[in-house]
């Protein structure tokens, strides 16, 4: 499975392609899942284009991307996005529109409350892992880790030398992960070569702007449906 992360905190400074309003994510959606992405996982804005848990951004953004595709779809719930977690608690809870997903940082402070929030609710929960934290840890002694919906292992070494490694590493430090399904991806420098380890790997991934702004070849890439072409291809050179 290809999951796309059409923007992340990324803003249009950092590239013309990425979508910043609901009609834009919905319409980058569209083309990365006609590409061959099976979920998408996307970052509402606030009007200064920032992220936020806000619930009228969050219900504008599902329903524009869900009027545009049918596939599961996921938001963040990054403490960047509300930094004092009581609030962001109150902010989950208070979500009028609920997506199909939502990742939680599991290394953040509150976050088993926002995870608790979100299963109370009927949100599945990616628990984000991140390699150099102490993510893992606590995920695997947490009593609500048997009832995430998947693991999203992060790896935030941007170094494409090194990046690999880390993958490893952090997958050794994840064992069975509690036999919960995981998607492993990368960041910038490290994003293709992670991506290739997850498909030898048979692991779930993801590709997008929020995770790198280039061509596997380095050219900057002009949408998240090319990004997301040039991953399937490499899945379908994979698997031949």
């Amino acid at each position: 499975m290809i999951q796309v992360c059409v923007n992340g905190s990324r803003g249009t400074g950092d590239s013309a392609a990425v979508p910043m309003s609901p009609a834009a994510m919905a319409g980058s959606a569209a083309g990365a899942v006609a590409a061959g992405a099976a979920e998408v996982h996307v970052h509402p804005k606030s009007p200064c284009g920032d992220d936020t848990l806000s619930p009228r951004a969050v219900a504008a953004v599902l329903a524009a991307v869900r009027g545009a595709v049918d596939v599961p779809v996921g938001v963040t719930t990054g403490a960047w996005a509300e930094p004092e977690p009581r609030r962001r608690v109150e902010r989950v809870r208070s979500w009028t529109v609920l997506p199909d997903l939502a990742s939680v940082n599991w290394h953040e402070p509150g976050a088993e409350e926002v995870a608790a929030v979100l299963l109370e609710r009927g949100v599945g929960v990616e628990a984000g892992l991140w390699s150099g934290t102490d993510g893992v840890r606590r995920f695997l002694a947490s009593p609500l880790a048997p009832r995430v919906s998947r693991v999203l292992a992060e790896v935030t070494d941007p170094d494409p030398a090194t990046a690999g490694d880390t993958a490893r590493a952090l997958l050794a430090e994840l064992g069975d992960a509690h036999g919960l399904p995981v998607l492993l991806h990368g960041e910038d420098g490290g994003a293709w070569p992670v991506l290739r380890l997850a498909l030898r790997r048979g692991l779930d991934t993801r590709v997008g702007l929020e995770d790198t702004l280039l061509l596997p070849d380095g050219r900057p890439a002009d949408s998240n449906a090319r990004l997301v072409a040039e991953a399937c291809a490499l899945r379908d050179a994979t698997k031949r």
